[in-house]
């Protein structure tokens, strides 16, 4: 990556500040947790191997393609995750072994409030074990499917582009693409803030140059789907994409059949319901846009329509306090 970041080592006589802005009911669970930390063999020790062993497997959290998602604690700290078990005989035989291994590499080294924090991985004859950052509400996708009209409100939607963004714009300043974003790529914590997961079809990149066609077929750009050189602007129009997911409940592309899903992508052709304010049709027209006219991630964060809805939902947090 390209930009690198210095890792602070905490000492034991460092505990008090580290939980001096944690509320005071949870410091002592909390100093617990970083007392354990600290004292683990692992703590700033590259050497030590992790296996199974250092952890207890918990309640299944689900199921994909090629293997499992537990929640799992580890036995010293008690520290809790999401262990993501493949099966390497499953990705043999779907050809996959190379993408996990870049996924693994590239998540590995991204730290953002919104990206899901991979911790670390191992294996055994039979298994990959990957440690990952428990979101514990979810896929996001599940929350809006469940919401009144099966649609997010202007404010949620509002916050989620914003996080969605700024996550984005940090994997861009690190040379990564995204290239698959979706609700049921971004998952929810407890405290309601987005967690950027799944970068299976994610790449590395210097030149910012790719042709790979991937991703997911309603959330495809013009350049994709007509088979041309792309840079890492395909995640904001992904992010167009989103928001009117967010605010509609459907992407704007979606069709009876894929033919039709591509013609109206590379027409651009969107319809936007009545509810939709002009605010948020100004920021997704200016996402949904041919490759090089789309507005920067950093303008997207400045949208007047993502400033006037952090400020109501700062206003709504003040008036319940």
């Amino acid at each position: 990556m390209s930009r690198k970041e210095e890792t602070k080592v905490y000492q034991l006589e460092d505990l008090s500040s580290l939980v001096e802005n944690v509320p005071e009911k949870l410091q002592d669970a909390v100093t617990q947790i970083h007392y354990g930390i600290l004292c683990h063999e692992a703590y700033n020790n590259c050497s030590y191997v992790w296996s199974k062993d250092d952890f207890e497997l918990g309640t299944p959290l689900g199921k994909g393609k090629f293997g499992r998602v537990y929640i799992a604690r580890e036995k010293k700290t008690k520290f809790l995750v999401a262990m993501k078990i493949l099966f390497k005989s499953e990705l043999v035989k779907g050809r996959v072994e190379k993408q996990v291994l870049r996924e693994l590499e590239i998540q590995s080294r991204l730290k953002h409030p919104n990206i899901l924090r991979l911790f670390n991985w191992f294996y055994d004859d039979r298994k990959i074990y990957i440690a990952l950052e428990l979101a514990s509400e979810g896929e996001l996708y599940r929350h809006l499917k469940a919401s009144p009209h099966g649609r997010f409100n202007e404010r949620r939607a509002a916050k989620y582009t914003y996080q969605v963004a700024d996550a984005l714009h940090y994997c861009h300043l690190n040379n990564v693409i995204h290239r698959d974003l979706k609700p049921e790529n971004l998952l929810l914590t407890g405290d309601d803030n987005i967690k950027l997961a799944d970068f299976g079809w994610s790449a590395h990149t210097l030149s910012n140059k790719r042709k790979t066609m991937c991703g997911t077929l309603d959330y495809l750009p013009p350049e994709m789907v007509e088979s041309k050189s792309y840079d890492d602007t395909v995640d904001q129009w992904c992010l167009g994409v989103l928001c009117y997911e967010f605010l509609v409940g459907s992407p704007p592309f979606e069709s009876e059949d894929s033919e039709k899903t591509y013609a109206k992508i590379r027409r651009i052709e969107v319809h936007y319901p009545r509810y939709v304010t002009q605010g948020a049709r100004d920021l997704i027209s200016k996402l949904l846009k041919p490759n090089g006219l789309r507005i920067s991630l950093r303008e997207v964060m400045v949208h007047p329509w993502i400033k006037e809805n952090k400020k109501k939902q700062l206003d709504e947090t003040f008036t319940a306090v």
